[in-house]
């Protein structure tokens, strides 16, 4: 035993001679652990999906739009061709964003030519769209001239910050086809020249049909209620039917509701039938999600079915593909629970109403709360007045605790049809009042409530956990939900919203922040390093969050409040240190980014190379308007500046209680610094402003009222010697948690 025991104990006698002592080994393995974890995110980040199988090549391609036309306008019997279309091919929602802020049936056809958000004009739309009168002129029997595409190309080249150049997809292709005037401005070249154009289609138009690689038809626009409305349709399907029957052979039919007809937007038919699209879901990679496609991607797609290239740096949208798993009926696959566009416009209506009234409540809760805290300050000394009572604060604390939950209750909501009831908002606040009543209860009844962080924490991981499944589930809940994001929008279709993002950090963060406390001070930095890697990957990666620039964001900020969790400023040192990590992290995401196919890159490496070639100037421009327009326009802005206020006076003022807060829990101070952090870069690079803020605020600052309230309450508790405690509550009441008895020792 004693030669087998010595050969045990040389490795150890080595280490030492090396200057590795057990004491060293402990110290640095908080460290090595930050490095890995690290490491783990951006090998997360760096993975992504495969890209799918290219879709069967055409000789042939046919778009017939249909300013106007929605799913609820299709029936079996009613408009038999189009229904037959549907049934055969592969079908999705439209979303039919252009440069206009209303997207009319003159911008929607001006879309679909240049393959980016392009505007005819800027004069702004009520009540319905004009007439589509574009002026076209008729040099020669086989052509025309849309007279005013070259101050078109002009104005959208000067003035709009997308770049878009309308006749870039007829450019592409050696000759074109329009029938209508609506398939004329979507058919002309950027000089105005038509190829081939007819007024309207003949009464045999298979030698026109087949006379260009790409023909457009205008089927009409569908506006209007009732009897006309549907006669309109059935316009639209008896052209259609004529244009299948006359299609040549290895031909490509799509159908698409090109634009809105008034301020209302909406989701749209989109139907591409032909040779590899027989009964799948439409999807590109510019949504990420089955079933969803924007204006833009149809011209891709039709030079990607031509076997054509596409024009560098003109186009916005991504090609079309078709995938399985659509029922095989219809009406089931567009209708009921999946009705996509009936879901957009209730949550549209909801969603400013939501956020609005919660402001408010959040606004009238700080407003009451501020004489608890200010009595509780004055409490804290020995001859000080009476505390707050106890009734105010079996009211209070449930109040606050209810205002955090508020967001993710909204968004479990959306487990239940509420947009298919006649009265969509009533239907949603009682749900989301259900759920809200029972997380609170939940929190409330816990054997743990009587501990000062605990409110905070467990109100937290509610909101990080209901986002987290959410998106492991594939971010369904977010999908047109009112605590999600709106598909009609045309901003993101898939993974985390910036709703999501705010309540998502803030719950990680300061719930790392609250079990950090639970740990001695070397290892805090690995529990808020370890939660936030996990962050990084779910927001970042593709298969999840599918947000890379919020991913730079929560690196920045987990950095932060690692550095700073063991106590103490933010030093230089320790800012340095963080700002390496989060630059390693992301130069290191950016630079895998950079090195995919142009086509699969994400939206950093696109914005990445855009500035690199010089063309980032639109980018920056879009990125600027978009933030100036969430400011005004998002009722987030309104929570972001009322949780803001609230912890200015928590930290600034003598009653606010929130330094000593921050002064006994240094990893929660971490936390919220780390989030303030995420969240202001997230928004201004996301182009959202104070949305995620506003968000995280909603989601944190209730319950960290809360605490700093309890902490004020029970900073005059005494132990006596005999082990019981004078509280506010009397002789013999002990503070909630051994915390508050090392406040009430001072």
């Amino acid at each position: 035993m004693t030669p087998l025991r010595n050969r045990l104990r040389r490795p150890r006698a080595w280490l030492r001679r090396l200057g590795v002592t057990r004491r060293r080994v402990r110290s640095w393995l908080p460290y090595l652990l930050v490095v890995l974890a690290a490491a783990a995110s951006l090998a997360g980040l760096t993975v992504r999906p495969a890209t799918g199988a290219a879709q069967a090549r055409a000789d042939y391609v046919i778009v017939a739009g249909a300013p106007g036309l929605r799913w609820d306008d299709l029936d079996p019997q009613r408009t038999p061709a189009l229904w037959q279309q549907a049934t055969k091919g592969s079908v999705g929602w439209l979303s039919v964003r252009s440069g206009h802020h209303t997207t009319c049936p003159v911008d929607g056809w001006l879309t679909l030519g240049a393959g980016n958000y392009a505007a005819w004009d800027t004069k702004r739309v009520t009540g319905g769209c004009p007439p589509l009168q574009p002026a076209l002129t008729r040099p020669d029997d086989l052509g025309a001239n849309l007279t005013e595409q070259r101050s078109i190309v002009d104005a959208n080249a000067e003035q709009s910050p997308y770049g878009a150049v309308p006749g870039a997809l007829a450019e592409s292709v050696r000759c074109t086809v329009a029938v209508g005037p609506g398939a004329a401005v979507a058919a002309a070249r950027p000089f105005g020249r038509v190829d081939r154009y007819e007024p309207v289609l003949p009464a045999d138009p298979r030698t026109l049909l087949s006379s260009c690689v790409l023909s457009v038809v205008d089927l009409g626009t569908i506006t209007g209620t009732g009897a006309a409305r549907q006669a309109a349709v059935e316009r639209a399907d008896a052209a259609l039917a004529r244009v299948v029957a006359a299609r040549p052979e290895r031909s490509l039919v799509a159908v698409a509701g090109v634009s809105d007809t008034d301020t209302t937007s909406r989701l749209h038919v989109a139907i591409v039938e032909g040779p590899g699209w027989a009964g799948g879901w439409l999807t590109s990679a510019g949504t990420g999600r089955d079933g969803y496609l924007k204006l833009v991607d149809l011209a891709p797609t039709v030079l990607a079915a031509l076997g054509r290239p596409q024009p560098e740096k003109l186009f916005t949208g991504r090609s079309v593909t078709s995938v399985p798993g659509r029922p095989a009926d219809l009406a089931v696959a567009m209708g009921g629970r999946r009705d996509a566009d009936r879901q957009a416009g209730a949550q549209q209506r909801v969603t400013g109403t939501f956020f609005t009234g919660l402001a408010a409540v959040q606004l009238l809760l700080f407003a009451l709360a501020v004489p608890m805290l200010v009595r509780a300050r004055r409490h804290a000394g020995p001859t000080g007045p009476a505390g707050v009572p106890r009734r105010w604060l079996a009211i209070a604390e449930p109040a606050l605790i209810a205002a955090a939950l508020a967001i993710p209750a909204a968004l479990l909501a959306d487990t239940v049809p509420w947009w298919r009831s006649d009265h969509p908002g009533l239907v949603f606040g009682l749900v989301t009042a259900l759920f809200t009543a029972v997380g609170t209860v939940a929190v409330r009844i816990s054997p743990r409530y009587g501990r000062t962080l605990w409110p905070l924490g467990a109100a937290a991981a509610v909101g990080a956990v209901v986002v987290g499944v959410d998106l492991l589930t594939g971010a369904r809940l977010q999908l047109n939900g009112v605590a999600g994001y709106s598909t009609v929008l045309g901003n993101r279709y898939a993974g985390l919203g910036s709703v999501g993002l705010g309540v998502f950090v803030a719950g990680a963060l300061v719930t790392a922040g609250c079990a950090a406390q639970w740990v001695r001070r070397p290892w805090r930095p690995v529990i808020v390093v370890l939660v936030g890697g996990v962050a990084v990957v779910m927001v970042g990666s593709p298969y999840l969050g599918a947000d890379p620039v919020g991913a730079i964001a929560v690196t920045a900020g987990v950095c932060v409040a690692a550095a700073i969790s063991t106590g103490g400023w933010l030093t230089f040192p320790r800012f340095a240190w963080a700002a390496l990590a989060g630059l390693v992290v992301t130069i290191g995401f950016a630079v895998v980014d950079l090195r995919r196919p142009a086509l699969e890159r994400g939206s950093l490496g696109r914005f990445l190379s855009a500035l690199g070639d010089g063309t980032g100037g639109p980018a920056v421009q879009r990125l600027a308007a978009a933030n100036g327009q969430a400011l005004l326009d998002s009722p987030l802005t309104l929570l972001a500046v009322v949780g803001a206020l609230m912890l200015a006076f928590c930290r600034y003022s003598p009653w606010g209680g929130l330094n000593r807060l921050f002064g006994l829990h240094p990893a929660l101070r971490a936390a919220t610094a780390g989030t303030v952090v995420v969240t202001l870069i997230a928004g201004v690079l996301g182009g959202s402003a104070l949305a995620v803020a506003g968000a995280a605020a909603a989601a944190a600052v209730p319950t960290a009222v809360l605490v700093a309230l309890r902490v004020l309450d029970h900073a005059a508790d005494r132990t006596r010697a005999d082990g019981e405690t004078d509280g506010p509550g009397g002789p013999g009441l002990a503070p909630p948690d051994p915390v508050l008895r090392r406040v009430g020792a001072r």
